[in-house]
């Protein structure tokens, strides 16, 4: 007997779940008398499921059959206290045009908060949900005046925005957390829908402008901190430092936000400012790490933007003499090697230093990471057989990790430049699936580059060559690079390798800062293969040239258009559309 009570049970459940779910496709469907029976049945079946009334009401109210909407909202009225209902029966005379019989309902329904506060939630929403945006933002302030405790900015800033009064709406979005700070990261993605990189535009300065006066008003980091986001919304990462500092002197217990700006501003490319911080860090941390750190990315900054190399040298040594060599500094050791190998162009001082490297005692990962760099330095020197010794040792010694996919990657990499394709396709494939997305991406670009050109002939005498080009550039002999890209240009036109060398170049040429050169390039490719894999590549990198380096932001805005109209499946679809909506000065909101 349980059994059988069990079964229907459960039978009922279903046969109601399936009713539902019905109703709701007619109703999506604007099948709207359909969907009336099937609410009228589930609400006889289950009269005190609210939902299924209110969808009732709506359905008679999609029929226009408002006098049986009425008749039924009064009956409910009577049998049930649930004061959000004189909200749908204000709503109801409002659709018959009885707009004093409306308001005296919307009144009622407010009027409920006198005797519990707490009906704010209800009332409120169903003011919400019908667009009286007006009579809930009373509810939920009345609310607040009656019982201090409740909260709910967080429900007056959305309907401020819906309303556009972005100064109201920045307003409760502080209110609230400030009494909830754990909603912080919230409400900075709340915000950011309104704000832009745009110091001058409106709503940045609004929101500017309460965020000072709070600072003013009540001594809070938290208004620090919320200014220093704005600043780095808006790329002011100088403004956003003076906040971290002010931030660090009253609360010194970590320097992690001050180091987070620090990289911000350096993956930006605003390399004055990152090498500020960077410096105030080398000064200020007393954690040796954090410190070393510190004069590591100052000398990645010196690399990009001074040619003293003996000075950068000299730089190393001394941190070296100052920090000692042992485990601590294996990163700042790896990055000396690279220093010699790929700028001093001294690749045996480079191995000889790893070496001695190697000897100290190790982690796994350590190890493994000063491996990966005299495998690139001995690819550097063309002596692949050696590099790749060292990769598959990685691959071995820390199965499944990120940096033994990275060594797999090489090991592709290095096969490819040897012209050994056949291994190289093999690694990648595998590689496809990687757990990081980087280096899938990596391994998905080479693997295309290779199955796409190596049938051209039996030879692969044009992807070999491109290989080298590939090589010279890595070898950061980009002037070499070109001209060998120039020979496969002239002697293999109309094949596949083409638009690949074409593009290759383009990007060495922006290297060098020959961007009218770059721009050639990529218009080249445009005119001649704009239905092949890299047509959507030569538009956005056009669209950044002439954004970032020529300053043409009409010629900016067209290069992105193409993209966004004719190639809504490129990797670049998202950023392309959001250039061309700020150079058109579009109101992101």
């Amino acid at each position: 007997m349980r059994l059988f009570l069990l079964c229907f049970f459960l039978f009922s459940v279903s046969m109601f779940s399936q009713e539902d779910l019905l109703a709701k496709e007619y109703s999506k469907n604007g099948e709207f008398e359909k969907a009336l029976l099937a609410y009228q049945e589930l609400h006889r079946n289950s009269a005190n499921n609210n939902a299924y009334f209110l969808e009732l009401i709506k359905m008679h109210q999609q029929l226009e059959q408002l006098d049986q909407a009425e008749a039924l909202l009064i009956q409910q009225i009577e049998r049930v206290k649930y004061p959000a209902l004189y909200v749908e029966l204000g709503y109801n005379y409002q659709l018959k045009n009885d707009l004093e019989s409306a308001n005296a309902n919307y009144k009622k329904a407010i009027s409920f908060l006198d005797e519990n506060p707490n009906f704010a939630y209800s009332i409120g929403k169903f003011f919400e949900n019908r667009s009286l945006l007006d009579q809930a933002i009373t509810t939920y302030e009345k609310a607040m005046v009656l019982k201090p405790a409740m909260n709910f900015n967080i429900q007056l800033s959305r309907i401020y925005g819906e309303q556009g009064n972005v100064k109201k709406m920045f307003s409760s979005y502080l209110n609230f957390v400030d009494v909830n700070s754990s909603y912080l990261n919230t409400i900075k993605r709340a915000m950011s829908d309104f704000i832009t990189d745009d110091s001058e535009n409106e709503n940045n300065l609004i929101l500017k402008r309460l965020l000072l006066k709070k600072i003013q008003q009540e001594p809070n980091l938290l208004w620090n901190e919320l200014l220093s986001w704005l600043f780095i919304q808006q790329k002011d990462y100088n403004k956003a430092f003076a906040q971290e500092k002010a931030i660090f002197n009253r609360q010194p217990e970590s320097l992690e936000r001050i180091e987070e700006l620090a990289f911000v501003a350096m993956n930006d490319h605003d390399f004055d400012v990152s090498k500020t911080i960077f410096t105030y860090l080398a000064e200020t941390a007393q954690n040796p790490d954090v410190k070393i750190g510190a004069h590591y990315n100052l000398l990645q900054i010196a690399l990009k933007t001074e040619t003293d190399l003996e000075t950068i040298e000299n730089t190393y040594l001394e941190l070296f003499e100052t920090f000692g060599k042992f485990n601590q500094t294996i990163n700042l050791q790896v990055a000396y090697a690279h220093f010699l190998a790929f700028y001093k162009h001294d690749p045996q001082a480079a191995t000889v230093f790893l070496k001695e490297s190697l000897k100290l005692p190790l982690s796994d990962l350590d190890e493994g990471t000063v491996k990966l760099e005299l495998g690139d330095i001995l690819v550097l020197q063309e002596k692949f057989n050696e590099a790749l010794i060292y990769f598959t040792q990685i691959q071995r010694n820390l199965k499944n990790s990120t940096l033994a996919q990275e060594a797999r990657f090489k090991v592709a990499q290095t096969s490819y430049y040897k012209g050994d394709f056949k291994w190289a396709e093999s690694q990648l494939k595998i590689l496809k699936s990687s757990t990081s997305q980087l280096i899938a991406n990596d391994a998905l670009d080479l693997m295309l580059l290779i199955t796409d050109n190596k049938f051209e002939d039996s030879t692969q005498a044009a992807l070999k060559l491109y290989a080298k080009a590939d090589l010279m550039a890595f070898q950061n002999k980009p002037n070499e690079a070109i001209a060998l890209l120039n020979t496969i240009l002239k002697n293999y036109k109309g094949q596949s390798i083409e638009d690949q060398a074409l593009y290759k170049q383009g990007k060495l040429y922006e290297s060098k800062n020959q961007f009218e050169k770059a721009v050639v390039n990529y218009q080249i490719i445009i005119a001649n293969f704009k239905d092949d894999i890299l047509a959507d590549d030569a538009y956005f990198a056009l669209a950044e040239l002439y954004e970032n380096q020529l300053q043409d932001p009409q010629k900016a805005k067209e290069n992105y258009e193409q993209i966004i109209f004719n190639y809504q499946d490129s990797i670049y679809f998202v950023d392309a559309r959001k250039r061309y909506r700020v150079l058109r000065g579009d109101d992101l909101n």
